[in-house]
Parts: C-alpha cells; structure tokens; sequence
C-alpha cells in the first residue's frame, strides 16, 4: 500500500514537472510576453539593487540649487521643484508602488481563493451568505471604493494595502467559485470524497492545486491594473504622504510645472505606462500557455 501511494505521488510529481515544461515551452513561443517578461527582469533587478547605486537620500533630500534642472550627466533624469533627483525617486517609487501592488494582490488573491473555494465546494447557506456579501463590495465602483477606505482609515502603506486588498478580492471569489463548481464533479474529487477525505483535505489537495492556471492569469492582469489604481489614489493625495517617493504623487507634484518642466511628468508617467505594459504582455502570455484548447 505504502509502495503504491509512493508511485503515485512521484507520478503526480513528474506529471507537474511536465505541465510546467509544456507551459514554459509554449510561453517562450510568445514574443510580446518574452519582451514583457525581460523588462519585468531588468526592473526587478534595478529595484533591488537601487541602494547600491543611488541613495535614498538623493530621492528626499531638497536642494533647491537644483529646483527644475533638466536631465544631464549628474542627474540623468532631472530634478523636480524641490531638487530632488528625479531618478532616484522613480527607482525607490517604484520599490512603494509595486511593492504595494505585489502585496495587496497577494492579500486579495488568498482571500478570495479561499472564499471562492468554500462557496462553491459547501454551497447553499455557505455560498449565499459569501455570495450576498460579495454583492455589497461590488454594488460600488472600485475607484471610489477605494478612495472611501483609505479617506477614513488615513492614507498609509498599510492602509493602502488594506483598501486595494479590500476592492480587488472580489475578482478571485467570483472566478475559484467557478472553476470549483466545475471541479466538485471530477472523479478524483468524488473518489477522495468516498474514501473519507476531509473537505479541508479536498479544497487544498485537489480543489485549488486545479484552479491554478486561471489564478495565475488573474493574479498577473491584476497587478497591473493594482498599480493604476494605486497612481490614481496617489494623484489624487490619497497615496503615500510626501517626501515618501511613489509615481502617482510624482504626476500630482509636476502638474503645476507641465509648461516650463515637462520631464517632471514625462518620466513617472513612462515608469507607469511601461510597468503595466509589460505585465500585461507577460499576463496574456500566461493566459494563452495555459489554455488547454491551445495545447498540442
């Protein structure tokens, strides 16, 4: 018996091996999502290597010698109205604004796979009280849900998490509640069910393990679409407080210098734009390598 369980699982074992290889195999034939993925790459190594070559300090320290520099070779971006290096504070910004928007889809993620799951495996009174709740963080718009939020809990990094966490959640309720009751069907969930196997046991050995690929693919768009939502709160001074640099609170600061120094917007707006792009290249990259109907 214990022989047999052994086989099994090293069969599971090779078996992911093999999907993994597969997927990686096919998400290599996509050239947007390998140009999305490269950039992703080079950012994530700026960002955690920016100490060893710009200081914080560059990034919140005033000189106002340098009040609206252009770029040059000192300071390859330019400085903004209080002379603070402009480089410097979209590399350690951009550490806040991913940052927040890896950990708030993290939060979200886990939070609605496990209410999707419990929705759709228990169902009756447990989906329609997970369900009715649902409809009351979704019957406003995300935006201004948002805005509410980090208004009356005060704008912070955690508080900003908490909100985005809040807004995003119900996207993952909705989409594992789906794919669950498709898989409660399954023979293996049925057979493990028979064999005695707890509803825990079911929903993380076999429920989710399964719904893994379009988790994957949601989780990527949302983190784009996160770091949007996060400008926009920062732009609107709900975001991080000042000096604490971020892309969005660089937009707002350089609205009143667009005519006389256009590179104050230019450059976080391009941080911005190129960030999301490049998630979402690799997202539907993810989306593709992982739909069964194109495997061949």
């Amino acid at each position: 018996m214990m022989k047999k369980n052994r086989l099994e699982r090293n069969s599971n074992s090779y078996q992911k091996q093999s999907n993994v290889k597969e997927v990686w195999r096919r998400l290599r034939k996509n050239k947007g999502a390998m140009v999305g993925l490269v950039m992703l790459v080079i950012m994530a190594a700026v960002l955690i290597a920016a100490p060893l070559f710009v200081s914080y300090s560059s990034a919140v320290g005033q000189d106002f010698s340098l009040v609206l520099a252009k770029p040059s070779k000192e300071h390859i971006f330019g400085n903004d109205g209080y002379g603070r290096d402009i480089f410097a504070r979209i590399i350690y910004g951009g550490r806040t604004s991913i940052g927040i928007a890896l950990l708030a889809t993290a939060a979200s993620c886990i939070v609605g796979t496990i209410l999707g799951a419990m929705a759709g495996y228990f169902g009756r009174t447990v989906d329609n009280v997970i369900m009715r709740s649902l409809d009351i963080f979704m019957s406003v718009p995300d935006i201004l849900f948002t805005m509410a939020v980090v208004y009356a809990l005060g704008a912070s990094f955690f508080n900003l998490i908490v909100a985005l966490t809040l807004a995003y959640f119900t996207n993952y309720v909705r989409l594992v509640r789906s794919e669950v009751l498709t898989l409660s069907e399954q023979d293996y969930v049925e057979a493990s069910t028979a064999g005695g196997a707890t509803s825990m046991r079911i929903i993380l050995s076999h429920i989710i393990p399964n719904s893994i690929g379009v988790i994957i693919v949601n989780t990527t768009m949302n983190v784009a679409k996160i770091i949007l939502y996060e400008s926009t709160l920062s732009f609107l001074g709900l975001g991080m407080p000042s000096p604490q640099p971020e892309w969005g609170q660089m937009l707002s600061e350089s609205r009143e210098f667009m005519r006389n120094a256009p590179h104050l917007m230019i450059f976080p707006a391009l941080a911005i734009v190129i960030t999301a792009c490049s998630i979402n290249l690799v997202g539907d990259g993810l989306r593709d390598s992982l739909d069964p109907h194109l495997k061949s």
